[in-house]
């Protein structure tokens, strides 16, 4: 291309830029959360707005008694009806779908959105949602081999959330990690090679952001209401499965090859 055709192609790109107009705001921060997180909090927040405003307070108890997860059912199981026994197996999941206040889901949703968001983008939405609902089951696990025959119901996506976190810590504080020393701003920075597990909690980043976790975990759960008429309790044990169930699934979801020492 000679000088005239070049300056006579920078001439019509120019004018078409011009032509175009300027480029639409981007989209705030919110719209940049991964679909499947924006999807599942919606879901919470739907699920918690139609138990608290619209349904009347006996339908909410059945709710709460098919859905939340009852200790006492598992001690009793052989002589459970035949739906109660099912209710007993998915609400082993279906637990972390219910909340017991406002700040109890807005804590969880927070706490997803910055740590389920670096998961979600590197497992993708449907590991992800397999990832949750077993960190949910390592939870419900231990919360009954401590709580056994235990007739208060426990809800909250805290089990999900803290095996999200347990996940998220293994790979978001490495070098060109999203959160890491040296930090990357694209897509790339949540398919860096994941920590070795013995290296991770070295790092002091990561034991902070553990300590912050469950203590704010324990002071929202004081602070979340009565479920069902029974009072309010925090399951601090079933954070610890959850996130116990995520350091061991991780590895075995991760979709990233391991890094070599």
């Amino acid at each position: 291309m000679n000088v005239y055709k070049f300056d006579e192609e920078r001439a019509r790109r120019e004018q078409a830029a011009k032509d175009r107009g300027p480029r639409p705001p981007s989209a705030p921060p919110v719209f940049n959360l991964p679909d499947v997180i924006i999807w599942l909090g919606g879901a919470m927040i739907a699920i918690h707005v139609l138990r608290a405003y619209a349904l009347p307070q006996s339908w909410d108890n059945w709710i709460v008694y098919l859905f939340a997860f009852w200790p006492a059912k598992y001690a009793a199981f052989w002589s459970l009806t035949p739906l109660d026994m099912a209710s007993s197996v998915w609400s082993s999941v279906s637990y972390s779908l219910l909340h017991g206040g406002a700040m109890h889901i807005i804590f969880n949703l927070l706490w997803m959105a910055i740590f389920g968001s670096a998961v979600a983008r590197r497992f993708g939405a449907m590991r992800f949602l397999v990832f949750s609902a077993l960190c949910s089951v390592g939870g419900a696990a231990a919360h009954l081999a401590t709580n056994w025959g235990e007739t208060a119901p426990m809800i909250g996506a805290s089990a999900a959330v803290s095996g999200q976190m347990a996940a998220a810590i293994r790979f978001v504080f490495e070098l060109g990690g999203p959160l890491g020393a040296f930090r990357r701003s694209d897509q790339a920075a949540y398919y860096v090679p994941a920590q070795p597990l013995a290296e991770c909690f070295q790092n002091r980043q990561v034991l902070v952001f553990v300590a912050v976790w469950f203590g704010l975990n324990l002071f929202f759960g004081i602070m979340s209401g009565p479920v069902a008429g029974q009072p309010a309790s925090v399951a601090w044990q079933a954070h610890i499965g959850g996130f116990i169930a995520g350091l061991a699934l991780f590895p075995l979801l991760d979709p990233v090859p391991r890094r070599q020492n």
